[in-house]
């Protein structure tokens, strides 16, 4: 796909809950970029916090409600609210273009806003006024599967779609600390060769990241964290550059670096 204006494509590391709340250096790089972010006709996010059996699931929800999936957080996480619109409309082509590449779909009229999706949206387009739809995730959904969704979701970037694959560049709640401890080294390790990795377009290192990058399986003890990333890097297309959103290491481990592709000339 060449030769016409493409949206970007981000992978965002959306930590814990408390990012809606406690920006950190993500939130304002992230409200910058959403400054210059025009025309967008909707908001795709693939987030771990959806995940279906066997089918891809895609939102077609009217006005979907903030959905707020996680327990023990301070009570004024749970009063916020982002009022984006739904949009059938594209999450009717998306379905299409999944079952084109050989996902088998689903459309869902009920779903709401996880907050995979939701918080960093905050941050990103805190006026909420671009309509938002998510695509779930499989359970079984492999690295190489995972690509292969992304590749399947890039047309709808010429049609204004914003694609989103929202996780955590880190995940190991295991090992959480306190907000403002040191980082830990493996995670600062593994953080590193994921960026040399992008930024230098090298894809199957990336799906092979397992067994290729130091610590992967202590970073991520399960993987539906890290499989967004894959997802927005399959959606790259030819022209698209890479470029790093640093977000640092929140709690120790938490690693929140984030990516943006997109074409030279675009933003």
């Amino acid at each position: 796909m060449t030769g016409t204006a493409r949206t970007p494509v981000l992978f965002i590391s959306h930590g814990a809950p408390t990012f809606s709340v406690e920006p950190g250096v993500l939130g304002p790089a992230l409200a910058t970029l959403g400054q210059q972010l025009t025309g967008l006709r909707a908001v795709l996010v693939v987030s771990p916090h959806w995940q279906t059996r066997s089918t891809v699931a895609v939102m077609a929800t009217q006005q979907p409600d903030t959905v707020h999936d996680f327990g023990g957080f301070p009570a004024a996480l749970y009063q916020l609210r982002y009022p984006a619109k739904g949009c059938p409309d594209v999450a009717l082509e998306t379905a299409r273009l999944l079952g084109a590449a050989g996902f088998p779909t689903e459309l869902d009229d009920h779903r709401g806003l996880d907050h995979g999706a939701w918080v960093p949206l905050m941050h990103l387009l805190p006026n909420a006024d671009v309509p938002v739809f998510q695509v779930s995730m499989p359970a079984r959904l492999t690295a190489q599967q995972a690509l292969h969704m992304g590749q399947a979701l890039a047309p709808l970037r010429e049609q204004g779609v914003l694609i989103v694959g929202s996780g955590s560049m880190t995940h190991n709640l295991y090992e959480i600390e306190a907000p403002n401890s040191p980082a830990r080294a493996y995670a600062s390790e593994f953080a590193q060769w994921i960026q040399t990795a992008v930024l230098a377009n090298t894809i199957q290192p990336l799906v092979q990241y397992r067994s290729e990058a130091p610590y992967a399986e202590r970073a991520h003890p399960t993987e539906e964290h890290f499989l967004p990333l894959l997802v927005a890097l399959g959606a790259q297309t030819d022209g698209d550059t890479a470029a790093l959103i640093p977000g640092g290491i929140t709690h120790g481990v938490l690693s929140m670096d984030s990516y943006m592709w997109r074409q030279p000339t675009h933003l």
